[in-house]
């Protein structure tokens, strides 16, 4: 696998504010996640968010529910294990991010995704049409969200859908609700929702979004449990605004 993007895949990457990678991460990596995940799903391996404590659409009420403990997310990817570590600062992805950000050093979030994002079928969520960068806190907003699949992604188990180009709209606030959600009784926001594109991925494609990417997921209506690896990078000269949730947790520099 190259370690260089195409002058195309660069300019496809800032037209549309998400490019997807097939097959950029190996086999034998892959299956060494899925079993460390499948360990720590099965009883959940703490730190975990659970469906319960999101309150999206179609989340158990609470823990003492039905599904109340089905985890959504195994949080500290990053600390969690050696494997997510080496994907993180792995030299396909950072030459990546280096080339979209246009940078030359690289830092992973701690406090933002840094995360294995599991749907289960049955107690699964929704998640609304959203932009990351909502409750996040940056001296600018240029961050990019690098999603390894762990297993085939479509709309039939919950996979991303994505907005194309919405990356460089600058919305009114009316447009967005209490959340920061994109309100859906809207003409204009439904017009913009029918432009969305599913990003169907296969075990081992990865995903570069921008955090300025508008984009969405439904429930997980298959039989087996969707798994993602996520991580959120920026510019190490794009600091984290003091005393936010953003700057908890250090950021640590990559690919070094």
């Amino acid at each position: 696998m190259s370690e260089v993007l195409t002058e195309e895949q660069l300019q496809l990457f800032h037209q549309d504010g998400y490019l997807i990678e097939r097959g950029l991460a190996g086999d034998d990596l892959v299956a060494k996640m899925n079993k460390l995940v499948d360990e720590s799903v099965s009883p959940a391996l703490a730190p975990v968010e659970y469906e319960a404590d999101v309150h999206y659409p179609g989340a158990p009420e609470s823990k003492a529910a039905p599904g109340g403990q089905t985890p959504r997310r195994l949080l500290n990817a990053y600390t969690r294990a050696s494997v997510f570590r080496e994907w993180a600062n792995s030299e396909v992805v950072v030459s990546r991010l280096k080339a979209m950000l246009k940078c030359s050093r690289v830092m992973v979030s701690q406090n933002h995704h840094n995360c294995v994002m599991t749907k289960h079928p049955g107690y699964s969520s929704v998640t609304s049409w959203h932009q990351d960068i909502r409750y996040w806190s940056f001296d600018y907003p240029e961050l990019i969200s690098v999603w390894l699949a762990l297993g085939n992604e479509t709309a039939e188990n919950g996979g991303l859908l994505l907005i194309p180009g919405s990356h460089q709209l600058n919305l009114e606030r009316g447009r967005l609700d209490a959340a920061l959600f994109l309100r859906t009784d809207i003409k204009d926001n439904q017009a913009l929702i029918e432009r969305a594109v599913p990003a169907q991925l296969n075990a081992g494609d990865t995903l570069f979004f921008h955090c300025r990417t508008f984009h969405a997921a439904g429930q997980n209506e298959a039989d087996i449990i969707k798994k993602s690896l996520v991580y959120t990078y920026h510019d190490v000269d794009n600091r984290s605004i003091p005393e936010t949730r953003s700057a908890v947790h250090s950021d640590i520099v990559v690919g070094e």
